[in-house]
């Protein structure tokens, strides 16, 4: 039994929304047994102690959509990268992740039950996640990388990674369990086209409402899971939302119908402010993508303020993969942007995040009895969200209860397990 004391801190009590003074929080393995000013912990005397040194504690952030088996590049580069290389690259997105302060993220798309569980064996260093595997789509729909010059870019499937294209009632409902047999904790669907497809475009809707309510029951009724949905022109956020889809990804057209009926289903919104922006400033990318990105970058940004200023639960992700890991951080300082306050935008990444991914029992939060994944910040984030893009200013990231970063003893990796 090891116990670590982190004192000397200013504590960020997410759910009450103040800053607690020269606070300490006492772990004991791998759960917090002890939160408060330093007069109110238990003493033990063998504890590791780690001097926050005037920072802030907050909890471990959560991105809620990313992929952590690849990082967009030129089509180049992608058609001529040997097949495994993506695994090995994932390493270096995991630890970029964990260096910025994510210790939790649901993996929308990509990450196979054999990343997660190296992770979870201690193989690698990485976030603790929640895998959709791959995401179901329609022929020609947003994961079908075909393109007009008849060469065919969509990930290869293998064990464990099946394809994700299907059409109709009875294939849908076969490739959902296809998806559950390969590990899936949570279902993902593409319901709409997307910006860095080849042959559709984000207004587009995929698949029908019928479609989207079977994705829905066999989740439910076979594994009791949840649904996400890549979802970016209105028509198709309806269909999905309508048919009990539990998150909606992107949402860039939201009109008023659309945020009521989120409101009144109490569907969660995952905006991935990032993602339109970064596709702009990434070099060598595809002229569509380009172009649709430019399209959709100013309505992405007033459709999330109008949802927030509804009262639409709003969780954060990113699309990381879709830009460099480890810069995920950025997302805050965009979702201030469209009228969210710091601590507003650090609750989406942290509280509001872990009842999307139905873990606020263990995570999301530093209390007594929750798991202990804490990270000290030199920066007060309520005064300057900017500062925590800057990693330098993530001092110290634990996971479970283990030192994943370190930067005061001048070592970004301390130890992996």
């Amino acid at each position: 039994m090891t116990y670590k004391l982190i004192k000397n801190g200013n504590l960020m009590d997410v759910n009450g929304g103040t800053t607690v003074e020269n606070a300490a929080v006492l772990l004991q393995d791998n759960t917090i047994v002890g939160v408060g000013p330093i007069g109110q912990i238990k003493q033990v005397d063998d504890a590791e102690v780690i001097d926050a040194d005037g920072g802030y504690i907050l909890p471990g952030f959560f991105d809620s959509h990313l992929h952590l088996t690849f990082q967009v590049g030129s089509m180049q580069e992608k058609i001529l990268t040997p097949f495994s290389m993506k695994f090995y690259k994932s390493i270096s997105f995991m630890r970029k992740t964990l260096d910025a302060g994510i210790t939790s993220v649901r993996d929308a798309g990509g990450a196979d039950a054999g990343l997660k569980a190296a992770v979870e064996q201690g193989l690698v260093a990485g976030p603790r996640m929640q895998i959709s595997i791959n995401a179901l789509t329609t022929t020609s729909g947003h994961g079908d990388s075909w393109n007009l010059s008849g060469i065919d870019t969509t990930t290869p499937s293998y064990p464990g990674m099946p394809s994700g294209i299907c059409d109709g009632t009875e294939e849908v409902r076969k490739k959902v369990r296809e998806i559950f047999r390969a590990g899936a904790e949570v279902v993902k669907v593409h319901a709409s086209g997307g910006v860095l497809s080849p042959t559709d475009h984000p207004e587009f809707t995929q698949f029908s409402q019928e479609e989207l309510e079977v994705i829905v029951q066999e989740a439910r009724f076979r594994k009791n899971l949840k649904v996400m949905a890549h979802a970016q022109g209105a028509e198709s956020i309806k269909n999905a939302v309508k048919a009990g889809i539990h998150s909606i990804e992107h949402g860039i057209f939201l009109d008023d119908e659309t945020i009521e009926l989120m409101l009144e289903n109490g569907t969660y919104l995952v905006p991935t402010l990032l993602a339109p922006v970064s596709v702009l400033e990434t070099p060598n990318l595809p002229d569509y993508a380009m172009k649709k990105a430019s399209e959709v970058a100013d309505i992405h940004r007033e459709s999330i303020a109008k949802a927030h200023k509804a009262g639409v639960k709003i969780a954060m992700g990113t699309d990381a993969g879709c830009f460099p890991h480890g810069t995920n951080l950025r997302e805050l300082e965009l979702l201030c942007d469209i009228g969210m306050t710091p601590m507003e935008a650090i609750l989406s990444a942290t509280k509001v995040s872990s009842e999307l991914l139905g873990w606020e029992d263990r995570l999301g939060s530093i209390e007594a009895g929750k798991l202990a994944d804490v990270i000290i910040v030199k920066e007060n984030p309520l005064t300057n969200i900017k500062a925590l893009q800057n990693t330098d200013n993530i001092q110290v990231v634990i996971k479970d209860g283990i030192i994943q970063k370190d930067i005061r003893v001048g070592s970004a990796i301390v130890t992996s397990n």
